[in-house]
């Protein structure tokens, strides 16, 4: 039938559009910080410096994005391109503040890609009446993690150079930018309206409660996330081995965000959330209390099996419970996240730069941030008016 061709179409464009903004614009460097270690001489405070400047930028695209004009299809568009430049630019240069420049301008692409994909393809798969499809969309961000992982590990076993690896991801995002086309070549379309929640939303503290865990949330995540296959490479000299850490990352991501409908419906939110983050605050602490690389392998599996699945959880909570103020709230937490996954990399490097601090000293800070958060979140908020038994089983997966 042709609508479920068109669905099917859309969400593999929106996948390959969040695969190239968020597996090769934000994570790619990731897999590529142990090769820019071993032949460009970075030094893993350089590293986090780099992370920290793509998370600014990402805070900063989200903000921009929230506050422009400019039609989601503009802003995907636009975003595509600017990924495919700033990777490109970081092979074509070798130096450290140029670096910090690109990175901090892919950071701004792919929270750009990331809002245009996600108006473009929930509305228009309302429309369809497929809006079950959208964790198929948000697979993509697990999807291009695995993809830009496994072909840095393979140019690592060729004994390919960093930067020319970087050129190789650009090229793969102008292929996926192509791809994606459909999305912003589509006529635009409006879906039906909705019915919105009539309470007034939450207190002032039940506000900030839920901004905090979510912040939080991006604290404890971003550690793990960004310095994962360099904790391998220190303990495991073969790329081959420690290069798959990244990659598992990423097939958990997409599995967990797949299969986390069938929880949905059996779980309360905020208690599959608060449950997500031990299991992350699990992943997070394995690699301090454990010096193998199984301890690396299930980190991976723990944090990448959980992220993607809090985020969607975070997202319908604030619908569910901000009321009048729901699109405030998301706009809140989504900050919140940004500005946790930026704080992340850059304590670890003013700790280690002025107290000699190991990266374990900010991963067990990390873990403590991600329990104590998991239990706030359990806690009631008796001033709230509650509509978690309503909206459970009409909420849609938002982003």
């Amino acid at each position: 039938m042709q609508y479920k061709q068109s669905a099917a179409s859309l969400s593999f464009s929106g996948l390959v559009a969040l695969a190239i903004a968020m597996g090769i614009g934000r994570f790619a460097f990731t897999p590529l910080l142990p090769m820019m270690q071993n032949d460009a001489g970075l030094a893993l405070t350089q590293g986090g410096w780099l992370a920290s400047a793509n998370y600014l930028g990402y805070l900063v695209g989200a903000l921009a994005a929230g506050m422009l004009t400019y039609a989601p299809a503009t802003l995907l568009r636009g975003g595509l391109l600017l990924v495919v430049v700033t990777t490109a630019l970081m092979g074509l240069t070798d130096t450290w503040p140029s670096w910090l420049v690109w990175r901090f301008m892919a950071g701004v692409a792919s929270a750009c890609v990331l809002v245009g994909a996600a108006s473009l393809c929930l509305s228009r798969l309302a429309v369809l009446g497929e809006s079950q499809r959208a964790g198929q969309v948000f697979a993509g961000v697990g999807s291009g993690v695995i993809l830009a992982g496994l072909l840095c590990m393979a140019l690592d076993l060729a004994s390919v150079r960093s930067a020319h690896a970087w050129l190789v991801l650009a090229v793969l995002s102008l292929l996926g930018m192509i791809a994606a086309r459909p999305l912003w070549l589509a006529p635009t379309t409006t879906p039906a309206p909705t019915s919105d929640n009539h309470h007034e939303g939450i207190s002032g503290a039940a506000y900030w409660k839920l901004v905090l865990c979510y912040g939080l949330f991006g604290f404890g995540y971003i550690l793990p996330a960004t310095f994962l296959p360099a904790q391998a490479r220190m303990l495991i000299a073969d790329p081959a081995v420690f290069g798959l850490a990244w990659p598992l990352f990423g097939v958990a991501a997409a599995v967990s965000t797949l299969l986390a409908s069938r929880l949905f419906a059996a779980w309360e939110r905020r208690k599959l959330w608060a449950a997500c983050q031990i299991i992350m605050a699990a992943g997070v602490l394995l690699p301090v209390i454990w010096s193998g690389m199984g301890a690396i392998i299930l980190a991976a599996i723990c944090v990448g099996g959980t992220f993607m699945v809090i985020t969607m959880l975070g997202m319908q909570e604030a619908q569910a419970v901000g009321g009048r103020h729901a699109k405030k709230l998301i706009a809140s937490i989504t900050a919140a996240f940004a500005a946790g996954q930026l704080i992340g990399p850059m304590f670890f490097s003013l700790s280690h730069a002025w107290f000699n601090a190991d990266l374990n000293f900010a991963l067990v800070l990390a873990t403590v941030g991600l329990v104590l958060s998991s239990i706030w979140l359990l806690m009631p908020d008796h001033n709230v008016r509650s509509t978690q038994e309503s909206d459970t089983s009409t909420s849609k997966i938002s982003t």
